[in-house]
């Protein structure tokens, strides 16, 4: 009655077991690369945070500094 294509139907639960599973897995994506941004700034800006300040004390050493004649 029917000839095989070769093509794998699963129906319409198939389907929305497959949307859920997409949908979780891009729900977990997000919120990975959310966090991973929250780390990776803190990374940079606590650093440059030091060395702002270190440029700071070494600008005002610089200014503090009696001038040859």
């Amino acid at each position: 009655m029917f000839e095989p294509t070769g093509l794998e139907t699963h129906g319409p639960l198939g389907t929305l077991w497959v949307s859920v599973g997409l949908i979780c897995f891009y729900i977990a994506l997000i919120w990975v690369n959310t966090v991973l941004m929250l780390v990776i700034n803190s990374l940079f800006a606590i650093p440059s945070t030091w060395l702002m300040d270190f440029l700071k004390e070494m600008k005002a050493k610089k200014a503090a500094k009696p001038a040859k004649a």
